[in-house]
């Protein structure tokens, strides 16, 4: 089988090395007949980020199909979110690529491994669904206590004026500075007003 190896050492322990990581994720391959194909290298970037050079070619490289299985030494080496680590498995599991963790013992080619894949989504889903119900919470609680939700008006100003202005001579941007709106508001306000509609501002 094909794998590909990930790993990353932190911004706090970037002078690490990460053969400490490559090195039980080879023993690994050997005792599972997988064929290391190639090795992703993340030196001194958070785990955090979602974007980062060498999983961004991991990514780009299992797209392109160069292997069937990556192989982590740790989930938080990948991924510090449960959510993150998900939506890169979901990815994996559309292309066929199977995931495994050294230290977490957990293979996505095996019965098991599958169960835990499960589970992980069942968790994130959990987590999406408390995190839209705290957001809908919040909202109904502001509107109890008289809060007004969702962006504020535009600021009024009376179209005719503005046209009397232009018409003097006065720029666009300069009769907007002085009436602390956007050039491109007056711009849509007039050519709804040329339109003989009523813009919803």
């Amino acid at each position: 089988m094909r794998t590909a190896l990930y790993a990353r050492v932190s911004t706090q322990n970037h002078h690490q090395d990460p053969q400490l990581q490559i090195t039980p994720m080879n023993e690994f391959c050997s005792r599972t007949d997988r064929d290391v194909v190639e090795v992703y290298v993340e030196h001194g970037v958070s785990g955090t980020k979602e974007s980062r050079p060498e999983l961004n070619r991991l990514m780009a490289d299992a797209a392109a199909g160069k292997f069937e299985a990556v192989v982590v030494w740790k989930f938080d080496r990948f991924a510090r979110s449960s959510s993150h680590l998900l939506k890169a498995l979901e990815t994996f599991q559309r292309l066929g690529i199977s995931f495994a963790s050294v230290t977490e013992s957990v293979d996505t080619s095996t019965p098991m491994g599958k169960m835990v894949f499960t589970v992980l989504g069942a968790v994130a889903e959990m987590e999406r669904s408390l995190t839209v119900e705290r957001i809908r919470a919040g909202i109904r609680n502001a509107r109890a206590k008289g809060s007004k939700i969702g962006r504020p008006s535009a600021p009024a100003f009376d179209v005719s004026v503005v046209r009397a202005r232009i018409a003097a001579g006065e720029q666009r941007q300069d009769i907007a500075k002085s009436l602390g709106i956007s050039t491109a508001l007056i711009t849509k306000r007039l050519k709804a007003d040329d339109n003989g509609t009523s813009a919803p501002f």
